[in-house]
């Protein structure tokens, strides 16, 4: 048995964040039914073709939901959605504030469905605020909340390569929802759950924000490497590049033993690491590791107790020897093949983890509203009116 066996979960649900979220309910035992536009779906489904009819964005946050399509503006399809979500345990949506209002799917018009409801609104700056109608997306949450001007080196900005915002926001609104379903179950009592993109990643930029407070300024770009810690990145070796995170002076004296430069360790430039920081420019040309190959030195750097890792492509995170030795690879349906996934990262002595396929546009249509009592002759009219 899962932990949130017997829980429905209804989803107005595209692109990441809130799917994600469900997602995350999904590896838990819920049952995730995504309600997707009639034409198309979640736009996400579309953002390329690496996992065949699906997108890789939608492979990766749909593992084991069902698909029901409905017209939410069409009349029909709005009667549909009530009854569905009357046998519901839990609403998310991230549509806008404005699109939900529109159609009578926000906190206050879905209570009164089912007033003991855990309802979740993902918006994108949050409300109210100068920004709440802006459309908000991960790149420009980035943007917002100061992490683009944190990340790259010298006068280049970057974008984090992944979707941090709606990463964030996932894994707090999953959190929220638990806390709200722990919270019914001991109470009795719905809870409404307002979250936005921006204020997720705000909260993950709080140590930065903390350091610019104190010193009167945003850490220094350093790309790779660590704006306060030294010698701490990549750094190129024979075949590749190593990474280092020396973060105290014993760790520093080892890794000048490693290197055969002993005089490095007392050289008063690189004594200390606030001092190695200083004088990074003259630290980095002296850690010389273009003889080794990537495999001796860190090799030698783990004898010597000196942390590193390898820099690696994320193309061979799938065979990486620490993955592989310890099963973390599974193998998920799709509707036109299959993908092979990595497992979800906490392992538990109560439940194991298994997972569903991902649904094509509208699989469980048919199958949802016969569960909810509509019949054959029913749903074919629906189709007809195009509500389904």
């Amino acid at each position: 048995m899962k932990p949130l066996d017997g829980v429905l979960v209804v989803s107005l649900e595209q692109a990441v964040a809130v799917p994600y979220a469900t997602r995350l309910l999904a590896d838990l035992g819920a049952r995730v039914i995504k309600v997707e536009r009639p034409d198309g779906g979640d736009f996400a489904r579309h953002y390329d073709t690496a996992c065949g009819e699906v997108s890789s964005y939608f492979a990766w946050t749909n593992i084991g939901k069902e698909s029901l399509t409905l017209d939410l503006k069409h009349p029909a399809a709005r009667e549909v959605l009530n009854r569905l979500v009357a046998t519901a345990d839990v609403v998310l949506c991230n549509l806008s504030p404005a699109a939900a209002r529109r159609l009578s799917v926000d906190a206050s018009s879905l209570r009164t469905v089912k007033p003991d409801l855990v309802i979740g609104e993902l918006s994108g700056y949050g409300s109210p605020g100068p920004y709440e109608s802006r459309k908000a997306f991960d790149a420009l949450v980035q943007s917002e909340a100061g992490l683009v001007e944190l990340t790259g080196e010298g006068d280049v900005t970057a974008r984090a390569g992944i979707s941090v915002a709606d990463i964030a926001a996932g894994v707090q609104l999953q959190s929220a929802v638990l806390a709200a379903l722990l919270h019914r179950s001991r109470t009795g009592e719905g809870a409404t759950l307002q979250l936005s993109l921006f204020e997720a990643m705000t909260e993950w930029m709080h140590q930065p924000m903390l350091y610019a407070a104190g010193t009167g300024q945003a850490a220094p770009r350093t790309g790779a490497h660590h704006p306060s810690i030294a010698p701490y990145g990549p750094f190129p070796c024979a075949d590749g590049a190593v990474h280092l995170a020396v973060q105290n002076d014993p760790q520093w004296r080892r890794l000048c033993t490693v290197l055969g430069r002993p005089d490095l360790a007392d050289d008063p430039r690189f004594r200390t690491v606030s001092s190695r920081v200083a004088h990074r420019p003259a630290l980095h040309p002296e850690l010389d590791f273009t003889a080794w190959t990537s495999a001796d030195l860190i090799e030698a750097l783990d004898q010597a107790d000196v942390p590193a890792a390898r820099t690696r492509s994320v193309a061979d995170l799938p065979d990486h020897p620490q993955l592989t030795a310890r099963d973390r690879l599974a193998h998920v349906p799709l509707p036109d093949g299959a993908i092979t996934v990595l497992r979800p990262p906490v392992d538990s002595t109560a439940w194991d983890w298994t997972p569903g396929p991902v649904p094509a546009l509208g699989e469980h249509t048919d199958q949802v509203l016969h569960g909810l009592g509509y019949s054959a002759e029913r749903i074919a009219a629906l189709r007809a009116q195009s509500a389904i």
